[in-house]
């Protein structure tokens, strides 16, 4: 066993758990901490894009153990009756997830080969959070509400699914950030920050099972035993440590503004592109 190996997918799941909810991009974050910790070393690139798409679900499953509750009622009511109108209902609630999902599968299932082979760099990473960054601040200034109401006190209507759903395709590029397209999407479809967040907690569960199922799949009769440990070793990671990080990412959301996130983004950005200078990226 590559206990190294282990230690690096280790690290890459703390990475996941701390970034996946916060609008910094999580896929972006992996793609450049896997560059910085020489993670490819041990493998090969296709292992390692797998291996940062699977782990992620590692922190979606956090969203289902802390809004069990929420998922249980929407199957327990998941059609309509005397006492549940139909936008009360499952059926509804999971309906507009639906809606919101089909713009970025339209897109990512045909061209995801060709995205990961063009945009999965560090460089592109670097330059999307920068420019991501801008637009975070820009959206803020313009469109975000001072109101904190949650999603349990709204319905989403069709109209505000699918435009969730179109900002959400922008997150195909690695750095923009899925949290921060739906948030931005939300703000801009009459959502409060914290409904958007939450909105987003749930849209991601179909999105990461459903990609991580099929890279799963496809790659499991060529993984090794310690490919399927480090598999196993960044899931459990990412799991706890996105339990700790989604409960304060949302008491953040209601006092302090996005912009600190798109701070960091640029920050970041200009460490990444200046260490790629000095020590080119694999």
């Amino acid at each position: 066993m590559d206990l190294i190996f282990l230690l690096k997918a280790a690290i890459l799941g703390v990475v996941e758990g701390l970034t996946e909810f916060l609008p910094v991009s999580s896929t972006g974050h992996l793609v450049i901490f896997s560059n910085l910790i020489n993670f490819y070393r041990h493998s090969n690139k296709e292992f390692v894009d797998m291996f940062n798409m699977v782990i992620q679900l590692g922190a979606i499953l956090a969203v289902v153990v802390l809004y069990k509750d929420r998922i249980i009622n929407t199957i327990v009511n998941l059609f309509p009756s005397e006492k549940t109108k139909f936008t009360e209902c499952g059926l509804y609630f999971w309906g507009m997830i639906v809606i919101s999902c089909v713009p970025a599968a339209l897109v990512g299932i045909p061209f995801d080969d060709i995205i990961q082979y063009y945009f999965f760099n560090p460089v592109t990473v670097a330059c999307a959070l920068f420019f991501g960054g801008i637009w975070m601040i820009i959206a803020e200034n313009k469109l975000r509400s001072n109101k904190t109401t949650s999603l349990y006190e709204i319905t989403i209507t069709p109209k505000q699914a699918i435009t969730i759903g179109l900002f959400q395709v922008l997150s195909i590029i690695p750095g923009v950030s899925r949290s921060a397209s739906t948030i931005i999407g939300g703000w801009s479809a009459g959502l409060t920050t914290v409904a958007a967040a939450e909105y987003s907690f749930f849209l991601a569960i179909p999105i990461m099972f459903g990609q991580a199922i099929l890279n799963v799949l496809d790659a499991r009769a060529n993984l090794t035993s310690n490919e399927w440990a480090a598999l196993g070793v960044g899931f459990v990671v990412s799991f706890i440590v996105a339990i700790l990080v989604i409960g304060s990412f949302l008491d953040f959301l209601k006092k302090k503004p996005m912009r600190y996130f798109a701070i960091y983004r640029m920050i970041f950005a200009f460490l990444v592109l200046g260490y790629g200078l000095l020590f080119p990226f694999v």
